[in-house]
């Protein structure tokens, strides 16, 4: 009886009110005029769109950003070995855009745009105390290493001279207005600020002003320091995956203790060999007494005694009746012992640092400016401590502390008066005409034109 009752379905216009069929539907979409939304454009559109669409594996991911890292480690390493060949003021420069983007860096991760916004004057206060901190230690570096040059040119000397105070003032200017901007209901993000714009400034700038410094001195105490670390951190590397078993520190969970001594060894291996090698050039051990030089010009100057091979006697422990071994051997080879083991053992301490700041605000990298690498300071996290070590410990037990020309010139002017200046010059020429190192035609000269001591 109820065979022939119909009941409305949805779309019963079509296929006579019956839900059509897979096959069915599968026809439609298929039909060339089937106005289904999926066949605007093609089945074969679609399978196109589907399948970019598919999302990466893990082993693409990581595929893609291994090789994203290598060509830029090849980059880099072919940037470092070209400015160092191609002389210290490339170095410098190196340097100088390091701090600038690291100090730039941290103070990013700490910024909180929200307020920021209305307190225009935070990032302006921040990159003012940048350009004051290097404007004193460039300058602090600048006065010692180049007094020569400095000293006797009139427009530089009242700046040499005061540099010291200029600084300081520079400073007190910034400290007043962060004060006069201090606003109710920001103090604590304010002095949060200021307070880590300083303790940026200490462990970036400050430690880099070191490092270059060290250049200064010979490009061989800015290389060696900054390639035990690089190879320390790829020795540590190697040793880990390959028998590390215990972990060293909670902050860096894949770093192992087997990894940590083993690299440190190979490390003292590194170094060994490489002062071996540097030793050999004067372009690296010579201070840079010349920024236009380059590694193919070189430079010339008496070499520092720690790198002249000595003679040392001993006596085997084990061959006590045997005479007295004699080997001949660089004292630098043994300070690079010292290098080394301060390059295994605690510079990485300064990469844990970075990571447990990173932690502290949840942040993977510093920054992306080195694609596959992360931020500047994550690759610099270890160099800024050991270029810091490298200048207390040359300074301490290797520099040679004479008599340059710019200290001289610098205790003439600061502790003569004109008239004495004018005597020493005198002195001065008498002793080179006796020792004909000058004629005596320049002595006469020099009576004729020089004011005579009253």
């Amino acid at each position: 009886m109820r065979r022939n009752v119909q009941f409305q379905h949805r779309g019963s216009n079509t296929h006579h009110g019956r839900r059509p069929s897979i096959s069915e539907a599968s026809e439609g979409i298929s039909e060339p005029g089937s106005p289904g939304p999926r066949t605007m454009n093609g089945s074969n559109e679609v399978s196109r769109e589907e399948k970019e669409a598919k999302p990466q594996t893990d082993y693409e991911k990581k595929k893609q950003t291994f090789i994203t890292r290598t060509i830029w480690t090849l980059v880099m390493i072919a940037g470092f070995f070209a400015a160092m060949f191609a002389g210290h003021i490339y170095i410098l420069g190196i340097v100088t855009a390091v701090q600038i983007v690291s100090f730039k860096e941290v103070i990013a991760i700490a910024n909180v745009p929200s307020r920021a916004k209305n307190l225009p004057f935070t990032r302006s206060l921040n990159w003012y105390f940048l350009g004051t901190t290097m404007y004193f230690l460039y300058g602090e570096s600048v006065i010692y290493y180049f007094k020569h040059i400095v000293l006797v040119d009139r427009m530089l000397l009242p700046f040499a001279t005061h540099h010291r105070f200029i600084s300081f003032m520079l400073y007190v200017m910034g400290f007043v207005f962060f004060v006069g901007s201090l606003q109710k209901g920001h103090y604590r993000f304010q002095f949060t600020q200021f307070a880590w714009t300083h303790m940026a400034l200490y462990l970036i700038n400050v430690q880099s002003h070191f490092i270059m410094n060290n250049t200064l001195e010979g490009m061989i105490w800015f290389f060696l320091p900054a390639s035990l670390v690089i190879t320390n951190d790829i020795f540590a590397y190697i040793c880990g995956i390959t028998f590390g078993r215990t972990q060293l520190i909670k902050l860096s969970p894949k770093k192992t203790v087997e990894g940590f001594v083993g690299a440190w060894i190979l490390t003292i291996l590194f170094g060994f060999a490489m002062t071996n090698v540097l030793m050999r050039y004067k372009y690296f051990i010579c201070p840079a007494n010349d920024l236009g030089s380059n590694f193919f010009t070189g430079l010339h100057c008496d070499p520092n005694p720690v790198f002249r091979p000595h003679q040392y006697t001993f006596q085997p422990p084990l061959l006590l009746h045997s005479p007295p071994r004699t080997i001949l051997i660089a004292p630098m080879q043994f300070h690079i012992l010292v290098f080394a083991s301060f390059a295994s053992l605690i510079a990485p301490f300064g990469g844990f640092f970075a990571s447990g700041l990173k932690r502290t605000f949840k942040v993977k990298d510093f920054g992306e400016s080195i694609p596959g690498h992360g931020g500047i300071t994550d690759r610099m996290d270890c160099q800024f401590i050991m270029g810091f070590f490298a200048f207390m410990y040359y300074q301490s037990f290797i520099a040679e502390y004479k008599a340059s020309v710019g200290s001289v010139i610098e205790t003439a002017i600061q502790g003569l008066s004109a008239e004495e200046q004018i005597e020493v010059v005198r002195g001065l020429t008498k002793y080179l005409v006796g020792q004909s190192q000058v004629g005596e035609g320049v002595l006469e000269c020099l009576m004729g034109v020089l004011p005579r001591r009253r």
